[in-house]
């Protein structure tokens, strides 16, 4: 071999070996890292157990309309699956009665018994005392309430607007921001109000984008959906729509074939989905999104930063690699809102900041998401970005790489020196 290729081939292995050194931390990490896929085997044996509480089949087990009959809302049925103290089913009760909650039996399979303390879908699940005790934050961090030019919209943009269709979910998230809207008794919005939105659509010729949320826009029965879905693309202006959902993670059964019959008459339709732990991620789910990505909806994700659920740089680098295994793109990283009940979920800005460092360089582009912070009052999204440009002169830039290397880039432009 020549010399000037050996030399090459000399720098291009001392590279890799760098590279290499690189992620060790990383894959050591993973490995403590539990994820849905690792876990499904015990998963199964907890929803055999569930299954035998409730004396129902397999096959009735996989009905999502028996899940949501079969929520658990109580304490008394929730320690009958889960291993739960007097005093912590006297918690729960208490902040019951403060805020809302309730999770399907398959979520609740998720559960480690043995790991209740720093479970994922525990915390994100089950009441804490520490939401009962919280009396900072507020009800409406978004000022959804001084944002609704119509029944049932929500308009902070130029272009799009949400409806919300429902105050229904699968399971009522410990974080969720619409917490005031959950009461206690589950509605869809009126068949009225769904049309006073869709005229407001109609009469601003603007709007080019409809989100479909609530609650979760999948609880609606698949009539309404496909009703819905309709009006929106009888209106010329709307170029797409897009619809946000938890189900493919806590109830991934509701992804009948017949639900995604509908979905695929109405294209251009996104679908955003809330995955905040590998955990969350099992067969199951999996299956539900493949069967979403098969008809040629767009997946993306829209985590929120948890303390002491997601807030590791490996932990965010794991979902979001395991989200693409499952045609899922990282879309969003929101920093926790300011919601009443919710200061114990609540990072500082900078660890977001640092896990999208962590993911910047280390891992495919794909898996990089987009890290967001509310603006209050209804303000808007905000990107939070780590500084990657040092300075700027005429015509060099200095600039700081994933490496935290600081190199000058020529930023002449040629064509107005000639």
């Amino acid at each position: 071999m020549p010399k000037s290729k050996e030399n090459m081939r000399n720098h291009a292995l001392k590279r890799a070996g760098e590279l290499k050194d690189s992620i060790k931390e990383y894959l050591e990490y993973s490995k403590t890292i539990r994820t849905g896929m690792k876990e499904w085997e015990e998963i199964r044996k907890r929803q055999d157990k569930i299954r035998s509480i409730f004396g129902v089949t397999e096959k009735k087990w996989r009905d999502w309309k028996w899940q949501i009959g079969n929520r658990i809302e109580d304490v008394d049925t929730l320690s009958r699956i889960l291993p739960l103290s007097a005093g912590k089913m006297e918690e729960i009760s208490l902040t019951g009665s403060k805020f809302r909650w309730a999770v399907v039996p398959y979520y609740l399979s998720l559960i480690d018994p043995e790991k209740l303390h720093d479970d994922p879908v525990y915390l994100q699940s089950i009441p804490s005392i520490q939401e009962y005790e919280d009396e900072s934050g507020v009800l409406d961090p978004m000022f959804e309430e001084f944002t609704s030019p119509a029944p049932a919209v929500t308009r902070r943009y130029p272009d799009r607007l949400i409806i919300n269709v429902t105050n229904q979910c699968a399971g009522y998230c410990r974080h969720c921001q619409r917490r005031r809207n959950i009461g206690e008794v589950d509605y869809h919005t009126s068949r009225d109000k769904l049309k006073a939105a869709l005229q407001y659509v109609a009469e601003n010729e603007e709007i080019r984008d409809v989100l479909l949320t609530g609650g979760d826009g999948l609880m609606l029965a698949d009539k309404t959906l496909d009703w819905l879905l309709t009006e929106l693309d009888h209106i010329p202006h709307v170029e797409m729509k897009r619809l946000g959902t938890r189900v493919p993670v806590t109830l991934p059964y509701r992804i009948t074939t017949e639900l995604c019959e509908i979905l695929s008459r109405h294209m251009p339709l996104y679908v955003n989905i809330h995955f905040n732990h590998p955990l969350e991620i099992t067969p199951d789910s999996r299956d539900a999104c493949l069967a979403l990505a098969r008809c040629g909806i767009n997946l993306g994700n829209q985590a929120v930063l948890l303390k002491g659920i997601n807030n590791h740089p490996f932990v965010m680098r794991k979902l979001n690699q395991e989200l693409l295994k499952i045609m899922v793109r990282p879309y969003y990283i929101f920093h926790a809102k300011g919601v009443k009940g919710t200061r114990h979920f609540r990072t500082r800005v900078e660890e977001g900041i640092e896990i999208m460092e962590k993911l910047r360089g280390f891992t495919s582009g794909l898996a990089i998401p987009t890290y967001i912070v509310n603006a209050p009052q209804g303000y808007g999204k905000t990107p939070m970005l780590a500084e990657y440009l040092v300075s700027m002169g005429a015509n060099k830039l200095v600039i700081r790489t994933w490496e935290n290397r600081i190199i000058e880039y020529d930023n002449v432009n040629y064509e107005e020196n000639t």
